[in-house]
């Protein structure tokens, strides 16, 4: 008889709980991970909402570490009790889109996204990895799981965005939304030299730690129009990039209109809802304004891992501002539902398992 876990599950559209499930097994290239410590994903919210369809009974989760649990047989480099992480993404790195570089779209557009998307996710006592040695990174004994943890998706997503933003060493960048992934975005847009960091945010606590992690500039969209007062910073011109973190038809139109000609918008907002994103014409020079609009899919795979890891041990960001709640696993329901409303001032709640 197989052992059986818990898992936190979407049963159908709209409806979530904790289920028992068998612990999955390995195949050779595989690896089975008994999970530590997880976070709590504003993508979750969407699937639930059902912006990728209908699901039944998938374990949801993305953000997850813990100690190798089983080892597939042909898994080299590593041993079971290893404490590991695990980005968000896990491609193959043997299809046609991951040879050409697009690993993160590995098999199909998204198709590197398989944690509760095509596969179980790892909101879990025990979580399947596929292709564990390109996957698995070993955690260093100086990080906490909870410091690792912001590296399977708030950090590669956020500096993906940066990084995709092309901001020049000195230039000038805006951030539209300054949630966990915008302020990662932020964090990124300094490490990567930026001159001048505008963050676009209403809640108080988040444009605190905006400029702790880097901005500037504040601009509260509710007391002014961010799109002028972009302008009015940048002596009319615009800002050599903007980075759309929040996925709303609203934001996605001011970093058209903020970016000047030749500059970049890079969308790492999820759009979960409508059937379009409409580009403002005018803004966009009718089509010939010299604007490249990038997005992106957070960048996985272990030797994203290991980078990102070393920024952390050696002390160039810090990102556990970003957890405001600490809840037992046996509380998850409570944690997902004030994710949901971003109740009590949540950004990230930070999941402990037994």
């Amino acid at each position: 008889m197989a052992e059986i876990m818990k898992a936190f599950v979407m049963k159908r559209i709209g409806e979530v709980g904790v289920m028992e499930k068998p612990i999955p097994d390995p195949g050779p290239n595989d690896a089975i991970v008994k999970t530590t410590a997880a976070l709590v994903c504003t993508s979750d919210i969407h699937t639930v909402a059902g912006s990728i369809g209908e699901r039944g009974n998938l374990t949801l989760g993305h953000e997850a570490v813990g100690v190798v649990h089983k080892l597939g047989h042909a898994v080299k480099g590593f041993r079971e009790g290893d404490r590991v992480v695990v980005n968000a993404i896990t491609p193959c790195y043997l299809c046609e889109n991951c040879l050409r570089g697009y690993t993160s779209q590995c098999t199909e557009m998204l198709g590197g996204w398989k944690f509760a998307n095509v596969k179980d996710g790892n909101m879990a006592e025990y979580f399947h990895v596929n292709s564990a040695q390109a996957n698995l990174a070993p955690i260093p004994a100086s990080l906490t799981d909870e410091q690792a943890l912001y590296c399977t998706d708030m950090m590669s997503t956020g500096f993906m965005g940066a990084e995709h933003a092309n901001i020049p060493i000195g230039g000038s960048v805006a951030i539209f939304a300054q949630g966990p992934v915008g302020l990662m975005a932020t964090v990124g847009a300094k490490l990567l030299g930026a001159g001048l960091i505008i963050a676009v945010e209403t809640v108080p606590h988040r444009q605190e730690l905006a400029k702790r992690f880097g901005a500037d500039v504040v601009i509260d969209f509710k007391n002014q129009d961010p799109v002028t007062a972009i302008l009015d910073l940048t002596d009319g011109l615009g800002v050599d990039a903007a980075i759309e973190a929040l996925g709303l038809q609203v934001s996605f139109e001011g970093c058209i209109k903020a970016t000047r000609p030749g500059g970049t918008i890079s969308n790492i907002g999820y759009h979960g809802d409508g059937e379009f994103v409409e580009i403002p014409r005018a803004a966009w020079g009718v089509g010939m304004g010299d604007k490249t609009i990038r997005t992106g899919l957070c960048p996985g795979g272990a030797e994203r891992m290991k980078r990102l890891m070393r920024l952390l041990v050696m002390g160039r960001v810090d990102p556990t501002p970003l957890t405001t709640h600490r809840f037992n696993f046996s509380e998850v329901e409570k944690a997902f539902s004030m994710m949901k409303t971003k109740e009590d001032g949540m950004l990230k709640p930070l999941i402990l398992f037994d």
